[in-house]
């Protein structure tokens, strides 16, 4: 909460200079802000701009006088919790009280004011006012959590109906397979049946791989084994891990990888994870034919591997939220293969465990996208 919150605000009416004055010094306090207003319009105003605690309402002044100044203020939604307490030197009549307490008095101080009662029974409401803030806050704090609380359900749903769509195929592709294999067995097609049941098998294995991997993350159980590498090397790698899906889509691959070495610390088989999911999202959200390229530079000190397609793109509203858990992109050009939504979200958390940076440097729906990461040689 911001200073500024943390004031209170007692406003203070009277048509007297040196009785505002002689009120607001009984009353200091830290943290405790006097309004002044020497009319009903002036308080009027001040009610309007700040959230006051409490208020010391002059009975007898010219114009607007004390009880239909609390009459206005018992009026406005805004204004109408806030305690009002009655000053006044005429006497304690009970027709005036009855006037006063209907007009939403909680009490009257009679002048010459005894400082140790005003400053008593204002500490009371200043108290209430601090526990109706905090109960207030704590409500927004609640509401909040309920709102994060159903769209973690929503998203929790969702991603139920992806996996279970994602793990359905493959096994029944594995199932039909195993059909084939029964009727075909010793032909030359029980091997092209043999290889796609090989790439259903690797597609959940690596759905399956991402799933353990964001529940180790969450829990801390991923720590980096960090070597000294060669980025050629585990660039090498993740080439080959992602070729596979590259060539499914028929895509060109275009390298550009300086021929000297760049060095660094770095968990290989994590860092080649972190290139081959970037890869393999480069060539699945690319039309068939499509562009995806890799590169790799040392620029200001850092090691920057960019990786850019020239597919489907992502649209505006979803490119703030690429890197959060579940998010995802409509893949018009897979048949509504839409994946799990963790790749990105994995990739960054591994990214962060190195020490690097990873964003979103460009993208458009229909033009492609690019992604950055940076790294620190050693």
């Amino acid at each position: 909460m911001s200073p500024e919150k943390n004031l209170l605000y007692c406003l203070l009416v009277d048509d007297l200079d040196e009785n505002l004055v002689a009120l607001e010094a009984l009353l200091r306090r830290e943290g405790l802000v006097c309004l002044k207003a020497r009319s009903g319009d002036e308080a009027l105003e001040l009610l309007l701009v700040h959230d006051v605690a409490l208020a010391f309402l002059d009975v007898q002044m010219p114009g607007m006088d004390g009880f239909q100044l609390a009459e206005f203020m018992r009026g406005s939604e805004r204004t109408r919790h806030i305690p009002i307490i009655f000053l006044t030197a005429g006497s304690a009549d009970r027709q005036r009280r009855f006037r006063g307490y209907e007009a939403g008095a909680v009490d009257f101080i009679h002048k010459p004011i005894e400082g140790d009662i005003l400053r008593s029974k204002a500490a009371v409401f200043f108290d209430l006012h601090e526990q109706r803030r905090h109960v207030t806050a704590q409500r927004d704090e609640l509401e909040a959590m309920t709102r994060a609380l159903q769209a973690a359900d929503q998203h929790k749903n969702r991603f139920l109906a992806i996996l279970g769509h994602e793990l359905r195929n493959p096994i029944m592709a594995l199932t039909a397979g195993l059909h084939l294999l029964e009727k075909r067995d010793g032909t030359p097609a029980a091997r092209d049946v043999r290889n796609q049941m090989e790439r259903h098998v690797r597609h959940l294995s690596r759905l399956i791989e991402d799933l353990l991997d964001v529940a180790r993350l969450d829990q801390g159980k991923i720590s980096l084994r960090k070597e000294r590498l060669r980025l050629h090397d585990v660039l090498s790698f993740a080439i080959e891990s992602s070729q596979p899906q590259i060539d499914a889509g028929d895509h060109e691959l275009v390298l550009d990888i300086p021929p000297e070495p760049i060095w660094l610390e770095a968990d290989h088989a994590r860092l080649a994870q972190i290139v081959t999911n970037l890869l393999n999202n480069a060539a699945k959200y690319t039309p068939t034919g499509g562009r995806v390229q890799l590169a790799a530079a040392m620029i200001d000190g850092q090691i920057v591997i960019e990786v850019s397609d020239n597919g489907i793109g992502i649209p505006a509203d979803k490119q703030a939220h690429i890197f959060d858990l579940f998010t995802q992109v409509k893949d018009v050009s897979s048949a509504g293969h839409e994946g799990l939504g963790i790749g990105l979200a994995l990739v960054r958390q591994l990214v962060e465990l190195h020490g690097g940076t990873i964003a979103l440097k460009s993208s458009a729906p229909g033009e492609g996208s690019t992604f950055r990461l940076c790294l620190t040689p050693g």
